[in-house]
């Protein structure tokens, strides 16, 4: 019994091998192709921080946000879609006079669709006493879609590839017996700690009204790399 599970075992392991050892030595050629392309981001998310100030003329906080409503709605920035409350925080501060005072702080997450909306929010909510405003990230709202066509792109193009150096020896490209796809998005900034006035669009406030300027635009990368069988 034990010689003949040893034998079974020889057998499975030989079998595998020359399964394995046959793919690695059918005559294949390899090529890595890459795409790329430029969008204009569509989705600017904004971050939003307001609090209560220690001072005689303490404005509430419910007072400045409505304050800051007020912008949206003029902006024409739809608030129920556009704008969330990420976090809320209230803390107590002891005077030996005065005795407790409860201050409150919140941030907000809005989002807008270029720019010069976000250079305008910046200039009104500026103007209503609320400064804190910076830029969390920019996004494509096609990004999924995007990724489809350039990996298509990526992988006709390692094709062409593929026959150009395949037809002046006179061989015959197979089927691809082997797929390996990565995908690259190049959006890097450096505002993410800093006031919006400090980014790529600083030089729209300057004025009362922003001059029409776009971010910068974002990279997207797809790459493959297929073996093709020679027949």
């Amino acid at each position: 019994m034990k010689k003949t599970l040893i034998l079974l075992l020889i057998a499975y392991c030989s079998t595998g091998f020359a399964q394995s050892k046959n793919f690695i030595d059918q005559p294949y050629l390899e090529t890595t192709a890459r795409v790329d392309t430029l969008v204009a981001p569509d989705q600017i998310y904004l971050s939003i921080f307001i609090s209560e100030k220690e001072d005689k003329n303490r404005i509430s906080l419910e007072t400045k946000e409505r304050k800051m409503a007020q912008v949206f709605e003029r902006l024409g920035i739809t608030i129920d879609k556009q704008l969330k409350l990420n976090y809320l925080n209230s803390y107590n501060k002891n005077y030996f006079l005065r005795g407790k005072n409860i201050l409150k702080t919140k941030t907000y997450t809005l989002e807008v669709y270029d720019a010069l909306t976000a250079g305008k929010v910046l200039i009104g909510l500026e103007k209503e006493g609320i400064s804190n405003v910076h830029l969390l990230k920019k996004s494509y709202s096609k990004l999924e879609h995007l990724k489809i066509n350039l990996k298509s792109k990526a992988i006709k193009k390692a094709q062409k590839q593929a026959l150009a150096l395949t037809q002046p020896l006179g061989q015959r490209l197979g089927k691809a017996i082997y797929i390996n796809d990565g995908f690259f998005q190049d959006d890097t900034f450096y505002v993410s700690n800093r006031n919006l006035a400090y980014s790529p669009a600083a030089e729209m406030m300057d004025s009362e009204e922003p001059i029409d300027i776009e971010f910068s635009k974002i990279k997207v990368e797809s790459e493959v790399s297929v073996r093709f069988a020679l027949d």
